[in-house]
């Protein structure tokens, strides 16, 4: 599971919910990007068969196609993560699907003003992705600016993207409010 938010969310659920039997997988690869994950979702997503799936992608889509590294766009993002969902919900038509929104704090280390607007543009193609599926939407730029207030960037991330221990208790307290 990590040592991440979905460490932290699992967690909590396994201990709210003890008698279930309940099994939890994180399947994050860090540094990936949707094509990445389109090429091992057979074996990481759909031969497990979940009841909920929880995705969090597009900041390295971003991240790899601002430094140089990646020649993706936000349009190429959504097309790929509308045809990751569209064929998962054919083989899994039941189940609940919770997408995260990619965030960055700005003033920590190499994020700056200039990251946005366009990582905003991905966070909408994320958002608009969620809406078509009508999956739960969690909204992580919203949480974490609304938490700048009690605390800079870098008690919430180590970098503007990875998160602190505080940032994924930030994180994975978001994520079990959203779990229905």
């Amino acid at each position: 599971l990590g040592n991440g938010y979905a460490f932290l969310a699992a967690g909590k659920i396994l201990n709210r919910h003890a008698s279930k039997g309940l099994k939890i997988y994180n399947r994050g690869i860090s540094g990936n990007k949707v094509p990445q994950l389109m090429e091992r979702w057979q074996e990481d997503c759909l031969a497990i068969k979940p009841d909920i799936l929880s995705i969090l992608i597009g900041i390295n889509d971003y991240w790899h196609k601002r430094n140089g590294n990646y020649q993706g766009s936000p349009e190429e993002f959504y097309e790929q993560y509308i045809a990751l969902i569209e064929s998962t919900k054919a083989e899994l038509p039941n189940l609940q699907l919770i997408i995260g929104e990619p965030f960055a704090l700005k003033d920590v280390k190499a994020v700056d003003e200039s990251w946005f607007p366009e990582l905003e543009r991905y966070q909408k193609a994320t958002e608009r992705v969620a809406e078509r599926f009508g999956a739960t939407f969690i909204p992580y730029q919203k949480i974490f600016t609304k938490a700048l207030e009690t605390a800079p960037g870098s008690y919430w991330t180590t970098d503007g993207i990875h998160t602190t221990l505080a940032g994924s208790e930030l994180m994975a307290e978001a994520w079990v409010k959203a779990l229905k």
